[in-house]
């Protein structure tokens, strides 16, 4: 049986396997954490199917990655088809929930990739103040997908939405209280190191 530390190395052979313009373009992913995965596969409201949950969010990350940086597990595709692919990843995340019938989790990804294309969008952010909003936003909405939302997430989001200078601090505040509350520090820090974030 499939565990949620094999989200990344699932997510390769299922790419692979289906013989698509992307399939070329894939790599094994040796010695990369799904530390994002793992995260919300602890979650209560993931306790079900937690490997489908992890997966589900590192597709979406693969999704964002290609979008904004680099991919993991799809490497080497030029722009256009770098963007594509990020399409899909996110779609199949999505439809994959859907599919679950976690409606809650599919409007919390669409938030995701909705306020991370807002903070990439706005470049008076400035790259210091967007890396934080962006990797306590994932680390936020990760949680969310796992364990469920609360009042502090959502108070979160409006002020990222606003511009508020203060949405990474408040974010990193509520995930903190939320892991220590839930038992799941040492899935924080690996979700903490799995996307290179202080």
């Amino acid at each position: 049986m499939a565990e949620p530390a094999d989200a990344l190395r699932e997510l390769a052979a299922s790419l692979r396997d289906e013989g698509s313009v992307i399939s070329p373009h894939v790599r094994e992913p040796d010695q990369l954490d799904p530390g994002l995965g793992q995260l919300a596969a602890r979650g209560e409201r993931a306790a079900g199917a937690p490997h489908a949950y992890a997966l589900i969010v590192e597709s979406v990350r693969e999704g964002y990655l290609l979008h904004y940086a680099g991919g993991r597990v799809v490497v080497g595709a030029d722009r256009d088809l770098a963007l594509l692919a990020g399409d899909y990843l996110y779609a199949l995340g999505l439809e994959r929930l859907a599919r679950l019938g976690d409606l809650d989790a599919v409007r919390e990804l669409s938030d995701l990739i909705t306020l991370s294309a807002q903070v990439h969008g706005e470049p008076d952010r400035g790259a210091d103040r967007a890396a934080r909003e962006l990797s306590a936003l994932w680390l936020a909405s990760t949680l969310v997908v796992g364990a469920g939302a609360d009042r502090r997430h959502e108070r979160g989001k409006s002020a990222l939405r606003a511009g508020d200078v203060s949405a990474a601090a408040m974010f990193g505040e509520a995930v903190r209280e939320r892991c220590d509350e839930l038992g799941l520090g040492d899935e924080l820090g690996r979700a903490v190191d799995s996307i290179n974030c202080a």
